[in-house]
């Protein structure tokens, strides 16, 4: 009941915050890009969020614990602090743009883009259900297994991946090309997330290292 009550507010809370987020920087509620994309965006955030109350708690617990106050590394704190400033400054950016009318975005761009937000949290959604203990922060738990199947045979940190394709899609799906400028600031973040992390996952969890021997690439294949 109290995990319930928890996603519950956690949605409408989350919901309310990125509508004023787009509408007050759009300056009007006839934004159908913005309705389309909190309609995507919440979906599919609740629907896999649905899926692991039922099939998954200990996963969603994991995910539920997160943010800046959740990481227990300094340069985490940093990272999730700087990843969500990247990512609401190009949501409110992205009405800035609407309301000024500095980009001329066709309608199927913006539908191409709701449907990057879909197939990013899509990924992150199949990261998790093939690897549960892919938490929201940075940590390794007693007995935790290194994920090598499905998704992590082809680069080690798909769920970043899912990021990326999400970013990508965030702007255009809110009627932006100029808003696309932050998924570089976003991506640099995480790179700095991935180097970091990795560090911990070699000296904390047994076999990563022969894992990272066997899967090279980290976020792109036969790039990095």
């Amino acid at each position: 009941m109290k995990t319930a009550v928890r996603l519950t507010a956690s949605s409408v809370f989350g919901t309310l915050a990125v509508g004023l987020i787009l509408f007050g920087p759009a300056g009007t509620l006839r934004y159908w890009q913005a309705w389309a994309f909190l309609a995507v965006f919440t979906a599919a955030s609740l629907g896999p969020t649905i899926y692991l109350a039922r099939n998954n708690p200990a996963a969603l617990q994991r995910r539920m614990h997160g943010g800046p106050r959740a990481e227990t590394r300094a340069a985490q704190k940093v990272i999730i602090t700087s990843s969500f400033v990247i990512l609401f400054a190009m949501m409110a950016f992205s009405a800035l743009d609407h309301r000024m009318g500095w980009s001329t975005v066709p309608p199927w761009v913006s539908v191409l883009g709701d449907v990057l937000v879909v197939t990013g949290l899509g990924l992150a959604m199949l990261v998790i259900i093939q690897n549960s203990y892919a938490a929201a922060t940075v940590t390794v738990e007693k007995g935790q297994p290194v994920a090598s199947e499905g998704v992590y045979k082809f680069v080690r940190h798909p769920m970043y991946v899912g990021n990326v394709i999400m970013m990508v899609g965030m702007p255009l799906a809110l009627g932006s090309y100029w808003g696309v400028l932050f998924v570089l600031p976003g991506i640099a973040v995480l790179v700095f997330r991935i180097l970091d992390e990795e560090k911990l996952l070699t000296q904390d969890l047994p076999g990563y290292r022969e894992y990272a021997q066997h899967v090279r690439y980290r976020l792109v294949p036969n790039v990095w």
